[in-house]
């Protein structure tokens, strides 16, 4: 169900569930879980009753100075697009099967470090008594077990209600690629939004990143020092296969929700080469109606290579070239 920006707009915070495993543990391991029922990652930036507003982005991190939203033309892409929202979908929808449902490989903390996790827990005056005393008796090897054994559970049971519950939309670097618009622009009969994230709510965007391995989680800092950053990249890691799509993303607490962004964030909408002209008058009439600086850019094949080419234009709607024609 879908719930427009202006009723429900919220806070981004997703809730990876750390104690999905609890029921296999000893008694111990679930006295110390139960003091850290869950795993807090704000994932989508700041929003307000005026919709997304700016936030910078993350120290040492650079967005692109645009993004790209591919869109085919559908009622509901019109609808968003006059709503001057952005979709959060559910990722088990997605035409990957590993998107956001990666569950990594762990590697095996080391002696040392198992006394790290071990010496953290003991140092943290939220541990109860009895927890610490047993902490301290058991041994290295059994303590690495039952930090693998509860890392995955969690791990498996963080991705199932990241699938089901969570939002995510996507963006591209680019807004010329042949196998993006056939695949998310309507096979060219749609059209690409441009976004200016200084102006609106990207801050906290992730770029994709693309491997042809899958990850390998290190548990040290996500119970040593409560870095989860390493669990928030996973739904943010895709195949090489996918690299094209040079993607960045945002994720969100709640799926099948819309997002609203300032008009000003909107700068430009490219049309794919097989776009009719009356859907192309209908997206131009909307956005005149709303944003008096979008520009819009009609795309044409190339007759010389394989590529999409794309010409800028003023619209003027059949009314206004009458007047003007009649002066």
């Amino acid at each position: 169900m879908i719930r427009w920006a202006q009723t429900k707009i919220s806070r981004g915070v997703a809730v990876i569930d750390a104690t999905g495993g609890r029921s296999l543990l000893n008694p111990v391991w679930r006295q110390l879980l139960e003091r850290k029922p869950s795993f807090q990652i704000n994932l989508c930036p700041k929003v307000t009753q005026a919709g997304l507003r700016a936030h910078p982005p993350k120290k040492g991190r650079m967005l692109p100075s645009r993004l790209y939203k591919y869109e085919p033309f559908t009622t509901h892409s019109l609808e968003n697009l006059k709503a001057q929202s952005i979709y959060f979908g559910p990722p088990s929808g997605f035409n990957d099967p590993y998107d956001c449902a990666v569950v990594p490989n762990i590697r095996r903390p080391s002696d040392d470090e198992v006394e790290v996790i071990r010496a953290a827990y003991l140092s943290d005056p939220q541990t109860p008594s009895t927890v610490k005393a047993q902490f301290e008796r058991t041994s290295i090897e059994k303590l690495r077990e039952l930090l693998l054994r509860t890392a995955r559970s969690a791990l498996e049971e963080a991705v199932k209600a990241f699938l089901s519950r969570r939002g995510v939309t996507c963006f591209s670097e680019r807004c010329d690629d042949l196998l993006m618009w056939s695949h998310y622009g309507g096979r060219y009969r749609g059209f690409c939004l441009e976004f200016d994230p200084t102006k609106a709510n990207f801050g906290r965007v992730k770029k994709v990143t693309y491997s042809n391995e899958l990850p390998l989680l290190d548990i040290v800092p996500l119970l040593a020092s409560d870095n989860y950053e390493q669990v928030l990249s996973l739904f943010a890691t895709k195949s090489e296969a996918w690299r094209y799509e040079a993607e960045w993303r945002a994720v969100h607490a709640e799926a099948g929700t819309l997002y609203g962004y300032p008009t000003e964030c909107l700068t430009g909408v490219y049309f794919g080469p097989d776009m009719s002209e009356q859907a192309l008058e209908i997206v131009c009439l909307i956005l005149n109606g709303q944003n008096e600086t979008v520009r819009f850019w009609k795309g044409r094949r190339s007759s010389t290579t394989f590529k999409v080419d794309f010409q800028s234009f003023t619209y003027m709607s059949h009314l206004e070239a009458k007047r003007a024609a009649s002066r």
